[in-house]
């Protein structure tokens, strides 16, 4: 007999009754034991999202071809992961390291399972810290005129290292439509929350110039409409007269990475589902 794994499903479909009893009925007759189980019936979009996270001792194969007898029945989308499995990141960075330190930091320690297995940047300012991780990093320039070729490179970057999720932390490059499109679903960024009020250049300074009290960061999936794209997490800091504008950019700079983390996390440990242009995210 094999050993048992641990798996995450989670599944959207329309809302209606018995989806709950046919997941469950199908782990128990293959004897899988429901771990943890969330779910949310959306009554605006009428979908109903569920998360099960369970033990088995079935090869994924099999358990993946028994869901899917019951996709024409219940019209449902799912996606099956094994947990032993870590999620491989691609993380995209210009200039602007504290985000990505973060996360490499976060991945060494444990505090976030995943493999990251190569960094992407259009500036060299970043290889050795990358590389005193032991991580590939790829120089890629990018201007006007060679963004298509770049992009392209990106791709193939991705499919070489097979990676599930790409990272923008602190990308300052917009992606085009087209590559939005292919990486749909997979590609989550970061940015503050000042938008629309303070664009460009030292939004921080343009910040501190009006007195703002509230600092913030948006982490969201990559969508070819800027910066609009469905919101995962989002994190705020109080702050006052008595801070400068270098104080708001730091305060800035920690919100960003911890926004940007948790989003990470929840997207890995799939504990995020799409609903239209907005998600659902089942807490740990």
């Amino acid at each position: 007999m094999s050993s048992e794994a641990q798996f995450v499903l989670t599944l959207s479909c329309p809302d209606r009754p018995g989806v709950v009893a046919a997941v469950s009925g199908l782990l128990a007759r293959r004897g899988c034991n429901i771990i943890e189980s969330q779910q949310f019936g959306d009554p605006v979009s009428q979908r109903f999202f569920m998360r099960v996270q369970f033990s088995s001792s079935l090869p994924d194969a099999e358990l993946r071809e028994a869901f899917a007898a019951l996709v024409p029945d219940l019209g449902m989308d799912f996606k099956l992961r094994d947990v032993a499995v870590k999620p491989r990141v691609l993380v995209m960075v210009s200039k602007f390291g504290h985000c990505l330190n973060d996360l490499l930091y976060r991945t060494r320690s444990g505090l976030l399972d995943i493999d990251i297995v190569a960094v992407v940047s259009n500036h060299p300012d970043l290889r050795p810290l990358t590389q005193s991780y032991g991580i590939d990093y790829h120089h890629l320039p990018v201007t006007r005129e060679t963004k298509p070729r770049q992009e392209a490179e990106i791709l193939a970057l991705v499919d070489h290292y097979q990676a599930d999720l790409v990272v923008l932390a602190r990308y300052m490059q917009v992606l085009s439509e087209d590559l939005c499109t292919k990486l749909a679903g997979n590609v989550i960024n970061i940015h503050h929350s000042f938008l629309p009020s303070f664009k460009g250049a030292k939004p921080y300074h343009q910040a501190h110039s009006r007195g703002v009290k509230l600092i913030g960061a948006t982490a969201h999936y990559v969508t070819a409409d800027l910066d609009e794209g469905p919101i995962i997490e989002q994190e705020v800091a109080r702050v006052n007269h008595t801070h400068t504008a270098e104080d708001l950019a730091a305060i800035g700079r920690d919100v960003e990475c911890q926004a940007l983390a948790r989003a990470v996390r929840w997207h890995t440990e799939q504990r995020v589902l799409l609903d239209g242009h907005k998600t659902i995210v089942f807490p740990r």
